[in-house]
């Protein structure tokens, strides 16, 4: 069990709240990379197989995806179909997002954008911004301990802008650089390797670790998504757009409810009554509160990545 912040306010003490976002373990990742590359998939279904283009087709997914955010947004304790729903809504989104920044409104892609290089480097500095608005808020840097409305908030704003620059700098490896997709996913893959060795070997703060692998596991799904639906004179399996996207959503669904069904065994710990680390108030919680539940035995929660707050 969490412990309560010293200088909580009384009457706060014994208050906790439930965990609306889930622990960072393998399952986490293999999630996120599965539903950033559906959000890949299904983009291309709309925008290019349909010939939906890019304007209708980000007003669809972003109809979508501020549904399943306030759907989120209310939830009392953490939802996993709910979770990966609001994931996959910033994949798809963000891929529309990047797409319409880079190559311009059309069907496929209309060089009438800023192009990939500028649009990367214009999410970076969306992204900076948005850390810098984290930070003077006085919110936890710990993804795995949110506990505040306003946090959770920042959170998935960081996710939307993060997903977004993922398309966008994928995009810009693949074709600025002339390595093309299969390198890409080499090198990307490569980087990852390297991000998994700094954690284990190296002192480097892990929430930044963790930002930049969730950056980049975006055009690694795009990647494999290429990989599935692209013909075979192309390297790819030749499933297209649409039984890509179907295969994707079906394996999707299954980790959801392995997840589902791991959280029910091992339940989430709630958290401490969120408290700014800037003022010492008390802040709008984002799930229930509860009282502080007795120790009680059971089987050990599974092991997570530990994510230390960023010192101010």
């Amino acid at each position: 069990m969490p412990g309560t912040p010293a200088h909580a306010p009384a009457g706060l003490s014994s208050q906790y709240v439930m965990r609306k976002l889930p622990h960072v373990t393998i399952l986490f990742w293999a999630l996120k990379i599965v539903a950033v590359t559906l959000g890949e998939t299904a983009g291309d279904l709309f925008g290019i197989t349909l010939q939906v283009g890019y304007v209708t087709t980000e007003l669809i997914f972003l109809c979508y995806f501020l549904t399943v955010l306030a759907i989120q947004i209310k939830a009392s304790r953490f939802r996993p179909l709910v979770f990966w729903a609001v994931v996959l809504g910033t994949s798809m989104t963000g891929t529309e997002i990047s797409d319409f920044l880079d190559r311009g409104p059309g069907h496929g892609s209309a060089p009438n954008g800023v192009g990939y290089g500028w649009g990367a480097l214009i999410l970076t500095t969306l992204l900076l911004l948005v850390f810098l608005a984290w930070r003077r808020t006085g919110q936890t840097h710990n993804v795995e301990n949110i506990a505040s409305r306003s946090g959770e908030l920042l959170y998935w704003s960081a996710i939307l802008v993060s997903n977004t620059l993922g398309t966008a700098s994928g995009d810009w490896l693949s074709h600025d650089t002339g390595l093309g997709f299969r390198d890409a996913f080499l090198v990307i893959a490569a980087i990852l390797g390297l991000l998994v060795a700094a954690y284990y070997l190296t002192n480097i703060n892990p929430t930044l670790l963790f930002w930049v692998a969730f950056i980049l596991t975006r055009p690694l799904g795009a990647a494999g998504g290429d990989s599935l639906i692209k013909p075979a004179g192309e390297g790819g399996l030749g499933w297209g757009t649409f039984w890509g996207s179907a295969a994707l959503l079906a394996l999707l669904l299954i980790l959801i409810a392995y997840q589902a069904y791991d959280t029910r065994r091992h339940p989430l710990a709630p958290l401490p009554y969120p408290i700014s680390r800037r003022t010492g108030r008390p802040q709008a919680p984002n799930g229930a509160v509860v009282a502080r539940p007795a120790a009680r035995p059971g089987p050990a929660a599974p092991a997570t990545v530990p994510l230390p707050d960023a010192p101010n």
